[in-house]
């Protein structure tokens, strides 16, 4: 049977605001008062009710995410990983994660909405940019939020990243050590923080070899599998094609691998791929495609999500994680032949 707050304050003899302040975490009422009122709520099958609390607390008690309608994140299984892993770390503190759909080019009127709203506690802004309006946009608001991915902004925040450059180096650097050197690099829209990263840890690879990094062979494409076969192939089609593809995204690459299938060619034999990533393999089967691997996205996504609810906890500091990428071996990319 469901206890109320009237009836859980009447059995532990205590008033409904001490209670409320108590299940609420507040410093005001003691350590020894506040798991007393926790025990008794456990075994009495107390539950808060939602608008009481958020109008108690001023808390939503749920972080944000903006997701732009029509992107492809939603076929993205690293975005659904990353996102399993937030929802499960907020859930154990009794706090939803909510995505927010947005019209294309208008992320900024749906940030402006939330905050002004008081709809979630926190921001997630993903997909950061070089210049990111949204980061400006929550600084200047005060707003509590974490950046999946690094800004240029000046001002410090709270920011959870990889380490881009590493990852793309050692994916040049292997294929150099291969024997290759016309290596080719398929890359999202560089206005995205990581892509611009990401290549320019291909070009200090290939510059500390003592390589000229070719125009011709650095292709921008779309954030997905068309953008990355159409590129591929464009690649494959040159006077002189590369020998060996490094892949900055899966979305890409997934179209990447598709476009050397189609060409004709054999991975790892007429031609090395490196995706970032990697591709699922019911894609690239029965390939297992050589990849620059990151932490799984569940563990992101918990690490995300801490990160948040310090940022909300301690607006005076900020701190950020860097996680560090590694190669897996897959059987696309070898030796020169």
């Amino acid at each position: 049977m469901k206890t109320n707050l009237k009836a859980l304050a009447s059995a532990l003899g205590l008033s409904r605001t001490t209670v409320s302040r108590a299940l609420n975490g507040y410093d005001d009422v003691s350590e020894a008062t506040r798991q007393r009122v926790a025990e008794a709520a456990r075994a009495l099958g107390y539950h808060a009710d939602p608008t009481a609390r958020r109008l108690a607390t001023g808390r939503a008690d749920a972080i944000g995410i903006v997701y732009p309608f029509g992107a492809s994140d939603l076929g993205d299984p690293r975005f659904c990983e990353v996102v399993a892993g937030i929802t499960e770390a907020l859930g154990e503190r009794d706090m939803d994660l909510i995505i927010a759909s947005a019209r294309p080019n208008a992320e900024l009127e749906t940030y402006r909405r939330l905050v002004e709203g008081r709809s979630v506690d926190g921001l997630i802004v993903a997909r950061t940019r070089m210049d990111d309006r949204r980061v400006a946009l929550l600084q200047e608001r005060n707003f509590p939020f974490v950046a999946y991915g690094r800004t240029n902004a000046e001002q410090p925040y709270w920011w959870f990243d990889f380490d881009n450059e590493a990852g793309a180096r050692a994916a040049t650097q292997r294929l150099i050590d291969f024997g290759h050197r016309r290596i080719a690099l398929i890359s999202a829209p560089l206005a995205m923080t990581f892509a611009a990263q990401r290549r320019e840890g291909f070009v200090s690879a290939l510059r500390d070899a003592g390589l000229a990094p070719l125009p011709e062979l650095m292709v921008e494409s779309t954030f997905d599998g068309a953008g990355g076969h159409d590129a591929a192939t464009a690649l494959l089609n040159l006077a002189e094609p590369p020998t060996a593809v490094l892949v900055d995204n899966n979305l890409a690459g997934a179209g990447t691998f598709r476009a050397i299938i189609d060409s004709g060619r054999k991975p790892g034999r007429d031609v090395s791929l490196i995706v970032y990533d990697g591709v699922p393999s019911d894609v690239s089967h029965p390939y297992a495609v050589t990849a620059v691997t990151q932490p799984t996205g569940h563990a992101s996504g918990k690490a995300i999500a801490e990160l948040m609810l310090n940022a909300i906890a301690d607006r005076d500091r900020c701190a950020h994680r860097l996680a560090l990428p590694r190669i897996e071996p897959g059987d696309t990319d070898g030796p020169m032949h």
